[in-house]
């Protein structure tokens, strides 16, 4: 029968600092079979109040993914046990779990994590830790909420709709395409803003479909976007696509005014089409020498 008040007096719990108490604790698995780590965890969880230790206790946690842990994880997320006052302090502790729940892939912790995301209340660092968490799990019942969050114009953290997209993306549901497209093509003025929120976008759309109407033509028209990173994920997205034209389209970036837009255009041809794209970088002058530069170097990192 273990003493949990002996292992937190031998931890040092509120004796030393919480960076010792959790060498301590680490130290434990010298001494302690894993069931009982679980135990001495789960104990530490649900009764030792400082949020550094915490944290540190969910980290320690992560090499074992009981079942036990996982239902004190969502608890501690929901702040079942927790009062109204202690929020502000445990909004790190609170994300993490969302973090380590997403490790359990348990589809039966979906209705928490949208519980947190779905509160325009909660702190956007749950929120963006529940979305990626969603993505992460993969169970598509999450994916109406995600595209209801990309689509909501009165959400005002442009961060959280980053992860609802980079978790559309991971999740792979193909109804999440006409939302997705219709951001774009409604030219909303956030996007203009963030321009990393259309970089994800794009992201999302070059996993979710590949052989799309719609989406080829969002990518097309991105390769003239504004901004380099939504230009090279576009070239990303039409590399791993079945598109009959993605070559050209992507071509056509090799004369970008970006260098690392050339870069990636030039690595994504030469996948696609192999060694003939840099022979013609190298021997037409209409190529950059910047470009011929980069030809070379593939050919000495691939072909030789």
């Amino acid at each position: 029968m273990l003493d949990f008040s002996q292992v937190v007096e031998n931890c040092g719990v509120n004796k030393e600092p919480p960076a010792d108490v959790l060498r301590n604790l680490a130290n434990l698995e010298e001494f302690y079979d894993s069931t009982e780590l679980v135990e001495i965890y789960n104990y530490f969880l649900l009764h030792v109040n400082d949020p550094e230790i915490t944290l540190g206790v969910i980290r320690l946690t992560d090499a074992h993914r009981a079942a036990s842990t996982l239902s004190i994880l969502v608890d501690l997320l929901l702040m079942k046990n927790s009062s109204g006052e202690d929020a502000d302090s445990l909004v790190n502790v609170r994300a993490m779990c969302a973090k380590a729940i997403c490790n359990y892939k348990d589809t039966s912790t979906v209705g928490a994590l949208l519980y947190c995301l779905n509160n325009k209340k909660e702190n956007y660092k749950i929120r963006l830790a529940c979305a990626d968490a969603l993505g992460r799990i993969g169970d598509r019942f999450a994916v109406e909420s995600l595209i209801d969050v990309v689509k909501d114009e009165d959400e005002k953290s442009v961060y959280v709709k980053e992860s609802a997209t980079f978790a559309l993306g991971l999740l792979g549901d193909t109804s999440a395409i006409d939302p997705l497209v219709a951001l774009i093509d409604g030219k909303h003025g956030f996007l203009g803003k963030f321009s990393f929120l259309k970089e994800k976008i794009i992201e999302a759309l070059g996993k979710l479909n590949i052989n799309n109407r719609k989406v080829l033509k969002v990518l097309r028209e991105s390769l003239q976007d504004s901004s380099p990173m939504v230009r090279i994920n576009a070239i990303e997205a039409l590399m791993n696509s079945e598109y009959e034209d993605a070559p050209e389209l992507i071509k056509t970036a090799l004369k970008d005014e970006d260098d690392e837009v050339k870069r990636n255009a030039l690595i994504a041809m030469y996948n696609i089409v192999g060694r003939d794209i840099l022979d013609e970088v190298i021997s037409l002058p209409s190529y950059s020498e910047f470009l011929k530069a980069e030809a070379k170097n593939l050919i000495e990192e691939y072909e030789q």
